[in-house]
């Protein structure tokens, strides 16, 4: 009697074309909270390495394959990547980037449903050198009702003046200040450079 050959587990995700930008990555199963879904793989490179790879690059394009690991590596994966470089950014995401012994990864941070679409968010460092109209460049396409409009880390609001006191305050506007929520950022920023 023969045996059955083993069952084939469906695989984690599938790279398909994507409504948010390009390729994306796609659920292919249930993905549980906690999951590692795979690690960013490519070419480890310096920084000074990665800008003069990409100096050349148009101001106005914001498609990039560079994660940076630390002060002194980036990874390329538009050279020997994976996968992971299809991940596309998400201001309302299901994953997060981690960082194990100068590795990067990427985790569910909620379970993910077949056929939905994986998304981290990118939390692009800003610079001091940047143009204008940078946050028009690295423009927002995930769509989610809590969508900042930018793949940038959010920008940090200038220092409170001092200002004179209220006369009066109104109670719509202290239920306002009352519900405000502080935003946090946490996990890897992945750096701007590259194609």
């Amino acid at each position: 009697m023969k045996k059955a050959p083993p069952r084939r587990r469906t695989p984690l995700f599938e790279v398909r074309h994507s409504p948010v930008h390009g390729y994306g990555v796609f659920a292919a199963r249930r993905i549980r909270k906690g999951t590692t879904i795979i690690e960013y793989l490519g070419e480890r490179v310096s920084h000074k390495k990665a800008d003069a790879r990409y100096e050349d690059k148009d101001p106005h394009d914001n498609h990039t394959f560079l994660f940076t690991v630390d002060a002194k590596t980036v990874i390329d994966a538009g050279v020997n990547g994976n996968e992971a470089r299809y991940i596309n950014h998400g201001c309302d995401p299901n994953c997060e980037s981690t960082t194990m012994d100068r590795r990067i990864f990427i985790e569910a941070i909620r379970t993910i449903r077949p056929g939905e679409e994986l998304s981290y968010d990118y939390q692009i460092q800003r610079d001091s050198d940047d143009p204008p109209n940078v946050d028009d460049v690295y423009a927002c396409r995930c769509g989610a009702r809590s969508c900042r409009g930018s793949m940038l880390e959010a920008a940090k609001k200038p220092p409170k003046t001092a200002r004179r006191a209220p006369r009066k305050s109104s109670a719509r506007n202290s239920a306002a200040r009352k519900n405000a929520v502080p935003r946090t950022h946490a996990g890897n920023r992945t750096s701007r450079r590259g194609d």
